[in-house]
């Protein structure tokens, strides 16, 4: 690479990934809630869409990206992909069979265990990243995220009492929360800029 061209990686940039997964949730999102798909449809569609975050994954020490973010990227990889598949999983069979308690608790664990990879996922990444800019960044971003999961939640919370508004399930919190967080370190990249 010469020094004309500067010293930027070869590729599309990381963040265009992460923009195109976030706007492809978005529609899957806006397509469920409007009944114009059903249930298998949107969450094969959300499993394709998690396909869009593959090239993250797979960049290597390029950039800003540490060994210690390819591993982390990695592992939330794995994980998202659990959680769509254990969501579709549960609520294809919810929706389709009689199924007893103790079976309904099992099948809510699908999606559930996935979200303790992404959570182990964050904190393996925080003890391995060697930079503590990055890591920084990363702490800053997941605060960021949760102070956004904690306001839109109470706000909504008293929308939903005042009865203004529809109730939310709670597992949507993983998805905010996530959005958030990818929100919050495009923020920082734009800011630092």
């Amino acid at each position: 690479m010469s020094a004309a061209s500067g010293d930027r990686p070869r590729g599309r940039s990381p963040y265009l990934w992460v923009v195109l997964y976030l706007v492809a949730i978005g529609i899957v999102g806006t397509l469920k809630l409007t009944d114009s798909i059903n249930g298998p449809t949107g969450f094969i569609l959300l499993a394709l869409a998690t396909g869009l975050l593959i090239p993250i994954a797979r960049q290597r020490t390029a950039g800003c990206a540490s060994k210690a973010m390819v591993d982390y990227n990695r592992r939330v990889l794995v994980s998202s992909f659990g959680y769509a598949l254990g969501l579709g999983i549960a609520v294809t069979l919810w929706d389709n069979y009689e199924l007893s308690r103790p079976v309904v608790f099992a099948i809510s664990l699908l999606p559930t265990l996935p979200t303790f990879g992404v959570i182990w996922a964050m904190a393996r990444y925080l003890a391995e990243e060697q930079d503590e800019y990055l890591r920084h960044r990363t702490i800053m971003a997941a605060l960021i995220a949760l102070g956004l999961v904690l306001a839109l939640g109470i706000f909504w919370g008293f929308l939903e009492m005042f009865e203004l508004v529809p109730h939310v399930w709670a597992w949507w919190v993983l998805p905010v929360w996530a959005i958030g967080l990818g929100f919050a370190q495009l923020w920082q990249k734009v800011r630092d800029a």
